[in-house]
């Protein structure tokens, strides 16, 4: 089961998406936030699996909620579901952290799948932000990364390998036949030696680095 919270202003968007989302017999929305102060409120108070967050909110906007999210409960990923097709909208919220930048557009399936991709480490655009977002996320990773002389082990290439492939700790610890908290130890080795913040740029930098 996959506990969601919904962070969005307008109740009627809300309302929507619940129904949207809990058609899935596998996704159960946990709790809902107007802004980004009620957000993190809720994130203390319920459990929450993935966030759903909206960009433009009053008191806090989703870009900081997600900063702040993410900085305390660094392993929820968080989805950016907004009616504003803004390619530096999704390269604030991808820099902060976010797991995904998804238009309201955006069909019950296809929100419904993100859940399930985001979950097992995925990253998740919507197609017309993607053609604008992708070159420049890949030109900042090899930039980040051309800076430092990064030398990985072979079991770190691996691992690497997995991740930007969408696999989850438990998936790669099954594969490599290590312990889930051994694979946890790497990662956090991995985004030290790569200065990279999350598992969402681990995987950018698995796919601008030929690691596949």
């Amino acid at each position: 089961m996959f506990h969601v919270m919904l962070v969005e202003d307008q109740e009627i968007v809300r309302q929507g998406l619940r129904m949207i989302l809990e058609q899935d017999e596998q996704i159960r929305i946990s709790c809902e936030a107007s802004n980004g102060i009620e957000a993190m409120e809720k994130m203390s108070a319920h459990r929450v699996d993935i966030v759903f967050m909206d960009i433009r909110m009053p008191d806090m906007n989703g870009i900081e909620a997600t900063r702040k999210i993410k900085e305390r409960w660094p392993d929820v990923p968080i989805l950016i579901l907004t009616t504003f097709n803004d390619d530096e909208y999704a390269l604030k919220a991808l820099n902060e952290g976010a797991s995904g930048f998804l238009l309201k557009t955006s069909d019950g399936k296809k929100l419904i799948e993100a859940v399930y991709s985001v979950m097992k480490g995925g990253l998740v655009l919507h197609d017309e932000v993607t053609a604008k977002v992708m070159p420049r996320l890949l030109k900042q990773s090899k930039k980040t990364s051309a800076a430092a002389n990064i030398e990985l082990t072979e079991r770190e290439r691996a691992i690497i390998q997995k991740v930007g492939q969408g696999k989850t700790n438990k998936e790669i610890a099954a594969e490599l036949y290590l312990s889930i908290g051994t694979i946890k130890n790497h990662i956090s080795v991995i985004l030290q030696k790569t200065d990279l913040r999350d598992r969402t740029q681990l995987a950018i930098y698995a796919l601008t680095h030929d690691i596949s």
